[in-house]
């Protein structure tokens, strides 16, 4: 039996992810920069999808890398 993390999001009661908050978003980005899987991070699905857009609206930004190391 394995346990199921808990959403990130849901626990700390955050209703809207925001691109802005960077050193949130790198949470879920490995060293090389590309986002974790669900599996990994323990999202929701909904808040998945929310997390994945407010990266790249970072990257095209700039406030956080398409590629690093």
């Amino acid at each position: 039996m394995t346990t199921m993390k808990q959403c990130y999001f849901s626990q700390n009661n955050i209703k809207h992810v925001d691109y802005k908050d960077v050193d949130i978003l790198k949470k879920f980005l490995n060293p090389h920069g590309r986002m974790l899987s669900r599996k990994k991070t323990g999202l929701s699905a909904h808040f998945q999808r929310k997390l994945s857009i407010a990266v790249k609206q970072a990257r095209f930004i700039g406030l956080l890398p398409f590629v690093s190391r």
